[in-house]
């Protein structure tokens, strides 16, 4: 009865996809870029799996860099500007692109520029704070842990709750 199921049981989870010649490849890499912005890792995980050999893609992506296609520190400044406009703070977007592959001191270059993160966080935190009573202790640690969980730092979050306390007085 399932011995018309039991050739795929072989090969448990995805098929590899079919291996790209470098003119393909670097088509695939274009593409993929024309879309948005990607680190340098993460186009190679994109591309590796199709690629003949780790060397390809790694030529490849030097290739692309050096055409100016690619671009760690384009692509690490939009991703700031996203994560910004999205509410989160600083911890969370340095922890998100070490994971993209970004190297150290590009991160810290990219967050050289002058941003009040503690007026981000009050900015961040305002809607959630309306509906909270910030008198009392729980509401307090609700809103203490939402902008934890966006990335502030402490110091930026008792900021950004002693403003929230101070409008809620007026």
């Amino acid at each position: 009865m399932f011995s018309n199921y039991s050739k795929r049981s072989q090969s448990a989870g995805f098929a590899k996809p079919a291996e790209l010649s470098d003119s393909d490849l670097r088509v695939a890499a274009i593409n993929l870029l024309s879309r948005r912005e990607y680190s340098l890792h993460e186009l190679f995980q994109k591309l590796e799996p199709r690629s003949k050999s780790e060397t390809q893609v790694h030529n490849l992506l030097e290739k692309l860099v050096e055409a100016g296609y690619q671009s760690d520190q384009r692509f690490a400044e939009s991703f700031l500007r996203s994560r910004i406009n999205r509410g989160l703070g600083p911890m969370r977007i340095q922890r998100e692109l070490k994971d993209k592959g970004i190297n150290p001191h590009l991160i810290e270059q990219v967050f050289s520029e002058e941003i009040d993160w503690f007026h981000h966080a009050f900015e961040s935190g305002l809607k959630k704070s309306n509906n909270l009573d910030l008198g009392d202790y729980k509401d307090k640690q609700k809103l203490y842990r939402y902008l934890a969980y966006r990335g502030f730092a402490m110091d930026q979050i008792q900021y950004a709750i002693e403003q929230f306390q101070e409008i809620s007085r007026t």
